[in-house]
């Protein structure tokens, strides 16, 4: 996990080993304004701005991460799954108490940044690509130089190893984490998640960990170990979010 090339920031380092010891399902697209709009037909909730970008089948974006992980619980709840998250974030095992074991959550929920980079990177299938998919971003991302600067459908670039589609470009992906330079420096080899707002740096306190760049800025920002954060009662331009799940034994 991180910068094994040389040429990442300095945010992305230092590289270093993650065991994920479970399995994951992971969403094949990031959520699409379809089915967040049926989530808002369904709960009276409003709908975020598409700024004019179009809505359908491009990924849903203007949400912030309280509104992610609302969406989760709704669709947990909605496929009969317990709830992942707690109102204040925390989150929920299977028998709906708080914790961090990521291991013990079997509702729908953000990917941790470890799961986020593993699934970018194509798992065990991985062949080591700058890009998710691809040392050519052309094939894989929407970003600044190929999209006009405005989000595209989902799945129309190439998927990864993995088969998930625009884990590069198209809208930053919230993750569950607290955002942190000395968590990530310090990141336990087993499991990792962050879910503890005191790691946080001063220069970044309470914020939240997002993946993947998106269409507005160039493919530098979609590097598979690109970093960034941002505020999680901010609703960020070109952010929106992918689901995932702990495949509970």
């Amino acid at each position: 996990m991180g910068d094994t090339r040389g040429d990442g920031e300095d945010s992305e380092r230092p590289a270093h080993r993650v065991n994920i010891t479970y399995d994951l399902y992971v969403g094949k697209y990031p959520v699409t304004f379809e089915q967040y709009d049926r989530y808002c037909d369904a709960t009276e909730y409003s709908e975020p701005d598409d700024e004019g970008m179009g809505r359908g089948r491009r990924p849903v974006m203007n949400l912030a991460w309280s509104q992610a992980i609302e969406y989760c619980n709704w669709l947990s709840e909605r496929e009969g799954l317990p709830a992942a998250y707690y109102p204040d974030g925390n989150l929920l095992d299977e028998d709906g108490r708080k914790t961090n074991d990521i291991t013990r959550v079997a509702g729908y929920r953000l990917l941790t940044e470890a799961e986020w980079e593993y699934a970018a990177r194509g798992g065990k299938k991985g062949r080591g690509y700058r890009y998710s998919g691809s040392n050519d971003p052309d094939s894989v991302a929407w970003y600044e130089g190929n999209s006009r600067s405005m989000t595209q459908e989902v799945g129309m670039k190439k998927p990864n190893e993995l088969g998930l589609y625009d884990m590069s470009g198209n809208v930053w992906e919230w993750c569950s984490d607290w955002y942190s330079h000395d968590y990530y420096d310090e990141s336990p080899e087993v499991d990792p998640y962050n879910g503890v707002v005191d790691y946080c740096d001063e220069a970044v306190e309470s914020r939240r960990v997002m993946r993947g760049g998106s269409a507005d800025l160039d493919q530098t920002c979609a590097r598979v170990t690109s970093r960034e954060s941002l505020e999680p009662s901010a609703a960020g331009n070109v952010v929106g979010f992918r689901v995932c799940r702990t495949a509970i034994k």
